[in-house]
């Protein structure tokens, strides 16, 4: 009987023990520390190098319907206030997408189009006909487009526009080879100018997410102003500015800038805001609003988170016995930024500002209301990217019948909306408000 030799697999070499695991646990502690540590050192960093100019706290002994205020905010902003508009606030894209694409097919002369989001779809498709159609009546079609924000425009789509005899510029950089210095920096501006005489600002974008009537969760809640008189040559002329900076062309002309007709009995302005051009004046325009407050502040923002001095001169008005409302949104695109808007809120609510959770849609308003008097809607968030970082466009208005319709926006947004209260804040569990605070550090970005 032969014996079977037992084959000896070949040696693989020393073995290596995998680490106890206690071991492995404190390497994980180690690496967590390293990031959480940079995360508050990039933080710091950026609290650091964000626009910090207006620091002092400001103080008015008058209210918005006082003439010092127009007369003081206008050349602090760099666009004077001027009677004889007409403005009418318009409401979601059932609202604005037909009197926009209207006023588009009516254009004689020129068009110019300043946006931050342009997506293929439904309604792309409806201001690429509308637009493209004019052009080749001969009407001097100008669009400017963020680069960031338009990753989704497709070229097929801008050949049909720039087939049609449409000028398309991405703002900064006409070619890709050309360098733009901050990448940081974008036009956030919301523009559409028909004939220099009819203007639209806000926060809408040409994306199917606009259309409707707010009436489904992944829509977005919207406030459109649409104006007419004077106001629009300021809202031209800061279309103008950025297409020079891109183009080194200027706008010129009767065509751009007719003489203007007394439209309504509004007084209004129109003012631009960014790094290279007004610096800090969408920030200047909040404050010097809020300061001026003696009853109201009614406050409707998509992206709400106010740095040190913004809590501050809100509690001041707090102080005063101003009511402050404020509705956000209870969802929208960014879980980062609605945590970083919550670690904002504690002062806030402690000294009885009211917040409200905006419920049927995603809310993109952009929107304040001071004493039932002033009013601004635009481009600008409140936050340090529209105040410090993004080229912005803002209308304010100076009218207690738009004041009124204001409200009546905002008191059917509030019947629509959660009250969030401070217990329920303090109530948060520890990882939200560890998350909270940790997406905070980063709100000078936001």
């Amino acid at each position: 009987m032969q014996r079977v030799r037992k084959l000896r697999r070949p040696s693989r070499g020393p073995r290596h023990e995998r680490p106890p695991r206690s071991h492995r646990n404190e390497l994980g502690w180690h690496w967590t520390f390293v990031a959480l540590g940079i995360a508050m050192l990039l933080g710091a960093y950026f609290w650091y190098v964000s626009a910090r100019i207006l620091q002092e706290p400001v103080r008015l002994h008058y209210g918005p319907e006082d003439p010092a205020f127009p007369a003081a905010v206008g050349p602090l902003l760099g666009a004077e206030f001027t009677g004889g508009n007409s403005v009418e606030l318009l409401l979601n894209g059932d609202g604005f997408f037909p009197p926009m694409l209207a006023a588009i097919r009516s254009a004689k002369k020129t068009i110019t189009l300043e946006t931050y989001i342009w997506a293929p779809g439904r309604i792309s498709d409806e201001f690429i006909a509308a637009l493209a159609e004019r052009a080749e009546a001969g009407v001097k079609v100008h669009v400017m487009l963020d680069g960031m924000g338009t990753l989704k425009f497709t070229d097929e789509d801008k050949g049909r526009l720039t087939g049609a005899g449409v000028e398309v510029v991405k703002y900064g950089r006409q070619h890709w080879y050309e360098i733009k210095p901050n990448i940081n920096h974008r036009t956030h501006r919301k523009i559409l100018v028909i004939d220099g005489r009819i203007g639209f600002t806000g926060g809408m974008c040409v994306d199917d997410s606009w259309l409707g009537n707010a009436d489904q969760p992944d829509r977005w809640r919207e406030t459109q102003v649409h104006v007419e008189g004077p106001a629009v040559r300021q809202m031209q002329a800061i279309f103008a500015q950025n297409w020079l900076q891109t183009t080194g062309r200027l706008l010129l002309g009767q065509d751009y800038f007719p003489e203007f007709e007394r439209a309504g009995q509004t007084t209004a302005q129109c003012f631009s805001s960014g790094p290279g051009e007004g610096a800090e004046s969408a920030r200047m325009s909040y404050m010097l609003a809020i300061a001026s407050a003696r009853r109201s502040i009614d406050i409707e923002h998509a992206y709400f988170v106010p740095d040190e001095y913004a809590v501050r001169m809100l509690l001041e008005a707090r102080q005063r016995g101003v009511r402050i409302r404020v509705i956000v949104p209870a969802h929208n695109d960014s879980r980062f930024g609605r945590a970083a808007s919550r670690s904002r809120w504690d002062e806030l609510l402690r000294a009885g500002v009211e917040f409200y959770r905006y419920e049927p849609a995603m809310l993109h308003a952009k929107t304040m209301c001071v004493d039932d008097t002033f009013v601004t809607v635009g481009s600008v968030n409140f936050d340090n990217r529209s105040f410090s970082i993004n080229d912005e466009v803002a209308l304010n208005v100076i009218d207690p019948t738009l004041g009124r319709a204001h409200r009546r926006m905002f008191e059917h947004d509030l019947q629509q909306s959660t009250r969030y209260t401070w217990e329920e804040h303090a109530a948060r569990p520890a990882y939200v408000k560890l998350a909270d605070w940790f997406c905070g550090l980063f709100r000078s970005q936001l």
